[in-house]
């Protein structure tokens, strides 16, 4: 590597690559500062050169050659924001086996195969930065990564998905049902024209499983997580969650504890849950993020900020950019992969959750009887049941006390079969102290 410079090689010029372009120019002075080296843009790697995009972009910076871009013996770091497994993986594992820094903010590729990424940073000795990949603008990976090192986490809980966020706020501020909320999302650009990825917990997933591995010092993948969506939350449920001094929320929770045998273990799942509105998450609103840290001797920690949209992931980019060039300056490398730990994975019937469900039931004598008894079978203890009538037929609404999630599920399954219960309403998880 030149000593004068550092030079940078860019895969991706959408909405957050024309972002880092734009800052890289803008910022290009403190950034100099900053390092101690200034930085040089020396390729562009995309599929259309041809293509509009704002601002003012040195055409002859493009190319539809990505994997001969980070093969360039004057590239030291590769930026990466396309997104994707393949061919994504390919480039970046050749990048890092050939001792270049990486910087990336491709969930989906770190929670599927991160491992390969990490690997290939240590086979060629470079630096692996992802801060963008999970929260946006918010400094959370670092802090896990470094600034907790020296304690042990024991919870993440959060909302890492602005659109889903969004969606939600929505619903418990106005009354609206989940396909209104959907629609002004998409309208004011919050939810992609196909939302997937966001409202089924497949965005959320990932970002779950990333974080799991850094608190917990064990490789997560997202398919060890659990995943439920929030297309099922309906307007009754939020207005039931109100009644109760709660709002709804699709959560992220990572949580290391012991298992059924008493072994230390990981459990990480993502679904929608109700939360009383005192819960430092209940007050996240519009499509922000928030992530809460539980850790022994720090104790309670927030991270707060805006986790999605060009500028803000841009902001993640360059600080990892800047730490990156720092390293390569001063002949450093950033701290490696810590998975030391490799807890298994608690599957979720093990976790112990507890549930708010809703059952309209025949207004009959008994009915309340038989309905605990289903609950006492399985070992789930009643919290609270509320119950109100109409004519034949009535509504129960039973929030229940922590058990293993299997014996809740297999409850509700029995519950399906009792000739009395009319139809199950909604079941939803519940977290916190409601």
């Amino acid at each position: 590597m030149s000593s004068d410079k550092v030079r940078l090689a860019l895969l991706g010029c959408g909405t957050v690559g024309s972002e880092v372009v734009r800052l890289l120019h803008e910022q290009s002075a403190d950034l100099t500062a900053r390092i101690g080296a200034p930085l040089e843009l020396v390729g562009i790697a995309v599929r259309r050169p041809g293509r509009q995009r704002g601002g003012d972009i040195d055409p002859a910076l493009f190319t539809t050659d990505a994997l001969g871009l980070v093969k360039r013996d004057d590239v030291d770091v590769v930026i990466e924001v396309v997104g994707g497994i393949e061919p994504a993986r390919t480039w970046l594992t050749e990048t890092l086996r050939a001792g270049k820094s990486v910087v990336t903010a491709n969930k989906a590729l770190l929670a599927e195969d991160g491992a390969a990424l990490h690997d290939a940073a240590a086979e060629g000795g470079a630096d692996l930065y992802y801060e963008a990949a999970v929260a946006g603008a918010i400094p959370l990976l670092r802090p896990l990564r470094e600034s907790l090192h020296g304690d042990r986490v024991t919870r993440v809980t959060g909302i890492v998905n602005g659109t889903t966020n969004f969606i939600l706020s929505s619903m418990d501020a106005t009354g609206a049902g989940f396909g209104e909320a959907l629609d002004e999302a998409t309208e004011l650009g919050y939810a992609e024209a196909d939302p997937t990825a966001d409202v089924e917990g497949f965005d959320a997933a990932a970002k779950a499983a990333i974080l799991a591995s850094l608190a917990f010092h064990t490789r997560v993948t997202a398919a060890d997580v659990f995943r439920e969506g929030m297309t099922a939350v309906t307007a009754a449920d939020m207005a039931s969650a109100k009644e109760m001094g709660c709002t709804i929320k699709l959560l992220c929770i990572a949580q290391r504890g012991p298992d059924s045998a008493g072994t230390d273990s990981v459990s990480v799942r993502v679904h929608p849950a109700m939360i009383p509105r005192s819960h430092p998450l209940a007050g996240v609103g519009d499509a922000f993020n928030a992530v809460f840290v539980e850790a022994e001797a720090a104790g309670q920690l927030m991270f707060y900020g805006r986790g999605a949209g060009g500028t803000p992931t841009a902001s993640a980019v360059l600080g990892d950019i800047v730490a990156a060039a720092r390293n390569r300056l001063s002949g450093t490398r950033a701290p490696s992969e810590s998975s030391y730990a490799h807890l298994p994975i608690r599957p979720i019937g093990e976790a112990v959750t507890r549930y708010h469900i809703s059952l309209d039931v025949a207004d009959r004598q008994g009915v309340l009887a038989t309905v605990a008894g289903v609950f006492a079978k399985h070992e789930v203890s009643i919290a609270t049941v509320r119950q109100s009538g109409r004519e034949e037929d009535a509504t129960l609404v039973i929030v229940t006390h922590g058990a293993p999630d299997a014996n809740l599920a297999a409850t509700v399954e029995d519950l399906r079969t009792l000739d009395i219960v009319r139809s199950i309403a909604s079941v939803l998880r519940v977290e916190g102290g409601v």
